[in-house]
C-alpha cells in the first residue's frame, strides 16, 4: 500500500467522477483506476462497487475513507515541515465571481505568486451557484462566493463584503433621482442571472414592495453597465463603480430607503480538505480582498 494509491482512492471517492479525480491528480483515468486496483489487491478488499452506472464505495471503502484522509493530511504536514524552502507547489484551481475578477483578482494573483512562486494558479470565473457545485464535486480547491454555503460538506470563512447602489441613466429619470415603484414599473430591472449574489440583494430589497416588473438578465457586469448607461433600465452596480460613472455623467445614483444591503463574501472549501494549500490560500485571499478596487473592464 502506497500514499499514491491512497491518494487515488481518496480523490476518486470524494470527487464527482473518476475523470475529475484523475484530472486533479494529473493522471489518465486508466492510471487512476490502476492505482485503485493495486490498493484493492493489497488490502484484499473491493473498495468500489463498479456494477452500476457510477462507481460507489463499498462498506470497506467507507471505512477506509476517513483513515485515508488522515494519512494524506499527515503526509502533507510532514512534507511541509521538512521542506528546505517552505512553500506550496503544484497546481491550485479556484473559483471567483466576476466582481472579484474585475476588482481584486489581479492583486490576489500577485500576492500568491510572490509568496509561492512554484504554485501554478488556475482561476475560474462563474456565478456562485456553479462555483459552489464545483467545489463540492472536487473540481476546485476553493472558491470566493457571495454568502455562506448551505451544504454540510462545505465550510465558509468570511473574508469581506461589497457595497452596491441603484443606478439609471440621466435621460430616463426626467430629473428624479429617487428609486420608486413607479420607476421600477416603467423600466426593466437589469440584473445578473438567478444564482448570483446580487440577485439575492435585489429580491430582499423588493420583498414586500409593490414593484414587480420586467427583468432583463445578463451574465456579465460590463454588459450590465453598458445597458444601464444606454438607458435600458434600472440596476445595481458596485457602489464605487456607480459613483465613478455618476462623476463622469454616465449614470445617476438613485436614492432609496433603505439602501441596498452590503453583500458578504466567504472563502468556501470542502470540510474534508485539510491540505496546507487551503489554509494558506485562505490567508492570501484575506490579505488581497478589496471590492472597492477600480473595476478592470476588458
Amino acid at each position: 500500500m502506497t500514499l499514491k494509491q491512497l491518494e487515488a482512492f481518496y480523490w476518486a471517492a470524494t470527487c464527482a467522477s473518476f475523470a475529475v479525480a484523475a484530472e486533479r491528480l494529473h493522471l489518465s483515468v486508466s492510471s487512476l483506476s490502476k492505482r485503485i486496483a493495486e490498493l484493492e489487491e493489497a488490502l484484499g478488499q473491493r473498495l468500489f462497487d463498479r456494477s452500476g452506472h457510477k462507481a460507489a464505495l463499498t462498506d470497506a471503502g467507507q471505512r477506509l475513507l476517513p483513515q485515508a484522509r488522515e494519512l494524506l493530511a499527515a503526509a502533507d504536514q510532514i512534507r511541509a515541515s521538512l521542506a528546505e524552502t517552505p512553500g506550496l507547489r503544484g497546481r491550485c484551481r479556484f473559483g471567483v465571481g466576476e466582481l472579484t475578477a474585475l476588482t481584486w483578482l489581479p492583486r490576489l494573483i500577485g500576492v500568491v505568486r510572490a509568496a509561492y512562486p512554484d504554485l501554478v494558479l488556475e482561476p475560474y470565473v462563474d456565478i456562485g451557484q456553479v462555483l459552489e457545485q464545483r467545489v463540492a464535486d472536487g473540481e476546485l480547491d476553493f472558491a470566493v462566493i457571495a454568502g455562506r454555503s448551505s451544504r454540510p460538506g462545505i465550510a465558509s470563512a468570511p473574508i469581506g463584503e461589497a457595497a452596491f447602489a441603484w443606478v439609471a441613466a440621466p435621460a430616463v429619470l426626467a430629473g428624479d433621482t429617487r428609486l420608486t415603484p413607479a420607476l421600477l414599473a416603467r423600466l426593466p430591472l437589469v440584473t445578473l442571472p438567478a444564482g448570483a449574489g446580487t440577485t439575492r440583494i435585489i429580491d430582499d430589497w423588493l420583498a414586500g414592495r409593490d414593484a414587480a416588473g420586467e427583468r432583463l438578465c445578463c451574465n456579465n457586469w460590463g454588459a450590465i453597465a453598458g445597458l444601464l448607461i444606454e438607458g435600458t433600465g434600472v440596476g445595481l452596480l458596485p457602489r464605487h463603480w456607480a459613483q465613478a460613472l455618476q462623476a463622469e455623467g454616465s449614470l445617476r445614483v438613485l436614492h432609496c430607503d433603505p439602501e441596498p444591503a452590503a453583500l458578504p463574501y466567504s472563502f468556501q472549501y470542502r470540510r474534508d480538505d485539510a491540505r496546507p494549500l487551503v489554509a494558506r490560500l485562505r490567508e492570501s485571499v484575506r490579505a488581497a480582498v478589496d471590492f472597492s478596487a477600480p473595476c478592470r473592464l476588458p
